[in-house]
């Protein structure tokens, strides 16, 4: 029963979140003072990242890093390729330092969270992005400093403290990624645990549903006198999804990867952190409502990419697949 209704939730759930995000904005025209909710947005993430990390398999890990050209292939894809792509949208971007912020932020963060069900809809290696989720995270955490002073240069300093960065990944990343792994190890020796990390195992999706309803129901309120930077910045999250899967896909080929393996690569490349980045957003002094906005439009673009990738997905690269297979 447990296997069915996850498989249900998985692969329904892009329509889970758009059904989420109905709600929230319902809601938040229903009753007043949703904005509150914001107090809620942090711990429904540490859960959500929680029980992601939940499906990794830490003591394999070491394992993954044996994977040296798709590591390699996944690093170059996200951290030297799509920050070039980042940097031609950038010319077409408004001026707004606080929407260029936004555009920073979640375009140069590589998703750890849904992408893996979605590359395992889509036909890609999911294991091996499930395996590096901890890896992706860690590095975008360290190179997001770098990435404001390179992108934004003196507007950074006025707009970002190291602070708001520390806490999230003390309370977002350290502690859900510790707790993953004593419940990993309780499940290995015990009966009970491992009942309970498969009852965890339902919750990757309910909870993402959670985030997104949080997200909006506590923004929309906040949102309406933000809708030109949202319009301003939809025709380059637009190009994003469709060029960046092709980057990632053409740096795989590159790495010579196999079809599985560089479909993974094309998903990370295209999907973002927007859910885990928020907080941080929210960190921004003066951030509300133009930072919200800007990200939680890439979201909803990216919720619509991904039903179109996971269609396609699947066709691309075919015939490296026939060819690994009769090797």
């Amino acid at each position: 029963m447990g296997y069915v209704l996850r498989e249900f939730l998985e692969r329904h759930q892009v329509w889970i979140y758009f059904a989420s995000v109905i709600i929230g904005a319902a809601f938040a025209w229903a009753v007043a003072g949703t904005e509150q909710l914001e107090a809620f947005v942090n711990p429904a993430l540490a859960l959500m990242l929680f029980v992601t990390f939940l499906q990794v398999p830490l003591r394999d890990i070491g394992k993954a890093f044996r994977e040296v050209r798709f590591l390699t292939a996944l690093l170059a894809a996200n951290f030297v390729v799509i920050p070039f792509l980042v940097f031609l949208l950038f010319q077409f971007a408004p001026t707004d330092p606080l929407v260029r912020l936004g555009m920073v932020m979640v375009l140069l963060t590589p998703c750890i969270d849904y992408v893996v069900t979605f590359s395992q809809l889509g036909r890609a290696d999911a294991r091996l992005l499930l395996a590096s989720t901890p890896l992706l995270l860690v590095a975008q955490m360290a190179l997001l400093p770098l990435y404001f002073a390179a992108f934004l240069g003196s507007d950074a300093s006025g707009l970002v403290s190291i602070g708001p960065f520390l806490h999230a990944f003390i309370w977002l990343i350290a502690i859900p990624l510790a707790l993953a792994a004593q419940v990993q190890f309780w499940a290995s020796r015990s009966s009970v645990g491992s009942r309970t990390s498969d009852a965890f195992g339902l919750l990757p999706v309910p909870s993402t549903a959670l985030v997104l309803f949080l997200v909006v129901a506590a923004t929309a309120p906040l949102l309406g006198s933000a809708v030109g930077s949202a319009l301003a910045v939809l025709p380059l999250y637009a190009a994003f999804a469709v060029v960046a899967p092709m980057l990632g896909w053409f740096t795989a080929r590159a790495f010579r990867l196999g079809a599985a393996a560089s479909r993974s690569i094309a998903f990370s490349s295209a999907t973002r952190n927007s859910l885990v980045v928020l907080p941080l957003a929210l960190a921004v002094p003066g951030a509300v409502p133009v930072l919200p906005a800007v990200i939680v439009t890439q979201t909803l673009v990216e919720l619509l990419s991904e039903l179109v990738y996971v269609r396609l997905m699947p066709l691309v690269g075919r015939s490296f697949e026939t060819a690994e297979q009769t090797a």
